[in-house]
This record gives C-alpha cells, structure tokens and sequence, in this order.
C-alpha cells in the first residue's frame, strides 16, 4: 500500500514538473522570437536595416492589402507571401505593425466601384484584368485584381504597387520577383512615410535643361519621396550642401566656369550629383521632316570635369542589334488615301537589361534609352567604378557627326558589323573626388570666396562620395499625349510597353540620399526552382508507389517490431 502511495506521488511530482516546464517555455517563447531560416537565400529572413526601421516605429503603421478573394494560383501566391513577410513585420514591429487583406470592390455597386476605381486611381493604386478559364461550357470569365497594397502612418498614407511588370520574364518569374520585393518595397515606403521632413534635391537648370510637360511625370514622381527645388544655378551664390543631391538632366547649353565651380564646390563638400548628360544634339522633328538629320556635339564644356570624376561620355551614338526598340515608318501606300506604316527596328532606340547585382539595377526590369552616348571609365585609384547598364552583346559606337537617315531601316543590317558588346550607359563612381580647380584659382578671388562669401574652398572630399552618370538625358522624360496628357516615364507608345526608367531614378537617387540602408532587401533573389515536366512524366508512377509504399512500409516494420517485444517481453511471464 506504502508503495503504491510514493508511486503516486511520484507521478504527481514528475507531472507537475513537466506542466511547469511546459508552462515556462510557453512564456519564454512569447518574449523570445527565435527563427532559423533554412532556406538558401533566407526568403523568410528580414535584412538588418528592416528589423532596426521596424524596432525604431513610433506609431501604428496600418497596411491594406487589397489581395483578398478567389485567385489563380500564382496571385494566390502573391497574397500568401505578404502575409509571410507582414508577419515578419509585425515580430519587430510589434503592435506598431497592423495589416488587413480586403477586397476592395466586393458587394459594391457599379457605381460604388467606379468610385473606389477613381479614389485608387489618385493614390496610384493600380488594378489588372486576368481572364479566368471557368469550365468548358461557360468558356472564360473576367476578374479584376488590385495587386496593391496602401500604406497609413500619422495621418500620411502612400501606395505600393506588389506586382512588378519585368518584360524580360515568365509570369512565374514575374511573380517569383515581386514575391522576392516585398520586403524591400514595403519598408521603402514605411520609411519615406515616417521621416519628419523630406529630404532636399536641386534640379539644376540655367543650361538648356529638360524642363517643361515632358518632365512632369518624374518631378511629380520625386515630389512624393523628397522636397524638390527647381534651382536656376546662374541666379545663386552656391550648390548649397544642404541638397542631399542634385539632378543635371540633359543640359543643351555650355557651362561655364562659374557655374562648373558651384557644382565642384558642391561634390568636394559631400553633395551627390545624377548627371544625365547627352554629348550630340540630335532633333527627332528634322528627321520626321526630313526623313534624315545630322548630330553634332552640344560642346557643354564638362569634359574635363567627368574625367577628373573618373568617366568620359563619348560624342558618338550607340547602335545596337538586339535589343532596340521599333519606329513607325512610312514604307509605303497601301492605297490612294491609306500609307503602309510599319514598326520598324530603330537601332539609336536601346534598351538596356541590367547583369549588375548592385542593389540599384538589381533584377530591374528593361530600362529604355533614345541616342544613347558610351561611357569609358578613367583609371582613378581614388574612385570605384560600378557599371549599372550597358548595351547588349551586339552594339556598336558611331562617332560624330552621326547622319542618322529613316530609309536604312528598311535595310535590315548584318549582324556581323556590331562587334562591341556591354558598352557602358550608366555607371556608379564612389570615393574622394578632387576639385579641377585645384590650384587654378586666383588667390584675390579666394579672399573674397572665404572673407566675404564665407564659404571654404576644398580641393578634395573629406569623405567618400558618390554620383551616377547616364549617358543619355532622355532617360527622365515622358511622352505628352494631346488627348491624354502626360504620360508615364518609361512608356512607350509604339510598342505600348511601361521600361523601368522611373525605378532607375527612383533606386539611384535613394542610393546617393543615404538610405541605401533598405537597398540591401532589393538585393534579394529568391529563385524559381521550376519542375521538370519531361521527368515528372517518365518518373510519375514510381515516384507515386514510392511516396504511397513508403509510409505504408515504415508504419509496417514498426507494428512488427512493436508486436515482436511485446510478445518476448511477456512470454516468460506466462
């Protein structure tokens, strides 16, 4: 009896030992997050400068996700994995994460729709029409999906487009992208949401620079991200450093040493410049009129300022074989009234797909270019160059005066004549960039540059910098539509295809403002591991008897084994 009493008791014990264990790890799992991500390119792992973002929220930030409802399977998948990464989100954020996934347009009436269409609209939220394959009889059905999510945080608000349009893709590679974006995008714009004060950008103009309808889209754009000042440089003192960065966007006129210095001035003092610069002067309305023109040099005078940063932009047109845009051309009369109007291969049109895995071009889609210049980098020890967009592996350099004439593209050209591949377009310099004027300063205008102007000449950046250069002005502009206004930067009208120059900018300017911290999350790559279609098929059957068998076998083996000791462990008992 004694003994059934201290058996007992020692369950009793050994149970109330187990509950309290159970009971301490249960709270210790509530106040320690731990999670080992065992996939190989950490998909479900955040990037240090996101977990410090989503640690540092002061308020609620509350996220919309209009992906709710019945989809096919890769949007499906689109939804699941924002779930996954507002998840993540919210184990740093804590209660200062909050997310819903609605359907924005569902039991609405038309008219209801039409509304939330036009509010959605405003914000940029965009929405995509998928045709649903329903069965047989009923043939196929239209769904509208708003692949968007909207972003609220102290009474500001911000939208994000979840879908990315990569024209160089698959769907499922298009879907695998965005799914690997999110992290970078959403926390992108958590940011840009919770800084108290836009940071500064200068346009520069007093050069013959792009200015007008055909940049409405891209300053518009920026306007969102940054305070953005149109800056006449000739009508001030200085560059002033308080400018995180300034643009210089295809200048038509020379610049002369006055203003070249407030630019010099204004790097060696850590300002980042993006120049967008186009050595030949080329009218695309002399060629519509014409049907022929001639480029010449613009002569803006910045050539030995670029050498000194470490690039040269050529006075030549890059031609390029494989990947160029059409031109609508007149070949011909279909009839009395009606001309034969062809597209065209246009081989000054590039677009360039970027190889780089720099977070700024990273897995970008095709970004679009009109007469593009090459770029040869300068041998510099002080500074790194980075290529981030180049021209295809069949291109080649034509050198000023360029005649670019309409009735060779009826001609179609031999692929053997463009040699040159990967000519530069855009490039990266970072490091300590050294005045040109270094000693060529007259020591009277020196006294009056620091005793009354009270400003310090530096022959050399205290620190490491940073500028890109794009050889090609046209990179920001946009189309202006008479019926429709302006268009967006990128669009195409003639292939009706949306190129990634906005994100070029977007990205290069996020990069030289110092908040490259979060590019870090776009340099994710999560890969497509696609199944072998041809080996499912001859592998099907045993690969099924396998996965059906095994189990079936395993649970077999260890009633046997469990029936076998049971049955010799009370044998002798008997």
């Amino acid at each position: 009896m004694k003994q059934n009493t201290n058996l007992k008791s020692k369950a009793l014990s050994r149970f109330a030992l187990i509950a309290a264990i159970l009971v301490l790890l249960n709270v210790v799992s509530t106040k320690l997050h731990v999670r080992y991500d065992a996939t190989a390119e950490k998909r479900f792992s955040l990037s240090a400068p996101t977990k410090k973002l989503l640690k540092n929220l002061k308020e609620v930030a509350v996220i919309e996700v209009y992906l709710k409802g019945s989809f096919p399977s890769g949007f499906q998948r689109l939804s699941e994995a924002t779930s996954e990464v507002l998840q993540q989100f919210k184990e740093y954020g804590g209660s200062n994460i909050r997310f819903t996934f609605i359907n924005p347009i569902e039991g609405k009436t038309d008219k209801e729709k039409s509304e939330v269409f036009h509010t959605f609209s405003e914000k940029g939220i965009n929405f995509t029409k998928l045709q649903i394959q329903q069965d047989e009889e009923e043939g196929y059905s239209e769904k509208i999906i708003f692949p968007s999510a909207n972003i609220i945080y102290n009474q500001k608000e911000m939208a994000v487009n979840l879908l990315e349009n990569h024209l160089s893709m698959s769907p499922d590679e298009k879907l695998n992208y965005s799914e690997s974006q999110l992290e970078y995008k959403i926390a992108s714009a958590i940011k840009h949401l919770i800084e108290p004060d836009k940071k500064k950008i200068a346009y520069v103009m007093g050069n013959g620079e792009l200015i007008g309808p055909s940049t409405y889209d891209m300053l518009t754009t920026l306007e969102k991200y940054y305070d953005v000042d149109t800056l006449d440089l000739n009508q001030q003192i200085d560059l002033s450093p308080l400018y995180s960065a300034a643009i210089i966007c295809r200048p038509t006129m020379t610049f002369d040493d006055k203003t070249k210095f407030k630019i010099d001035q204004y790097v060696t003092h850590g300002g980042h410049m993006l120049w967008m610069v186009d050595q030949l002067q080329f009218d695309m309305d002399s060629l519509k009129a014409s049907s022929a023109g001639l480029a010449l040099d613009y002569g803006l005078n910045l050539e030995d300022m670029l050498f000194n940063y470490g690039v040269r932009i050529n006075p030549d047109f890059i031609e390029d074989y494989q990947q160029v845009n059409p031109l609508a051309l007149t070949v011909g009369m279909i009839d009395d009234k009606n001309p034969d109007i062809r597209l065209l291969p246009f081989p000054y049109f590039p677009y360039s797909i970027s190889n780089s895995k720099h977070p700024i071009v990273n897995n970008m889609d095709a970004v679009m270019f009109l007469f593009a210049n090459s770029i040869d980098t300068i041998a510099n020890p002080e500074v790194k160059k980075t290529i981030l967009l180049t021209s295809s592996n069949r291109s080649r350099r034509v050198p000023a005066p360029v005649r670019v004439s309409l009735s060779s593209l009826q001609f179609q050209p031999k692929a053997e004549m463009f040699k040159e591949k990967n000519i530069p377009m855009a490039v990266l310099l970072e490091g300590k960039f050294s005045s040109i004027y270094t000693n060529r300063l007259d020591p009277k205008f020196m006294d009056i540059y620091r005793d009354s102007l009270h400003k310090e000449f530096l022959s050399v950046c205290q620190k490491d910098n940073s500028m890109i250069v794009i050889s090609d002005g046209n990179v920001f502009q946009n189309d202006f539509s008479q019926t429709r206004g302006p268009m967006e930067c990128g669009y195409y009208k003639y292939t009706d295809q949306l190129f990634a120059n906005k994100s070029l900018i977007l990205n290069s300017l996020e990069y030289l403002t110092n908040n490259f911290g979060l590019l870090e999350a776009r340099n994710k790559d999560i890969k497509l591991r696609l199944l072998d279609i041809a080996k499912i098929k001859k592998e099907r059957v045993q690969w099924q008897l396998f996965n059906i068998g095994l189990p079936i076998a395993i649970i077999m083996m260890f009633a046997s084994a469990y029936f076998f000791f049971r049955k010799k462990k009370y044998e002798g008992k008997v």
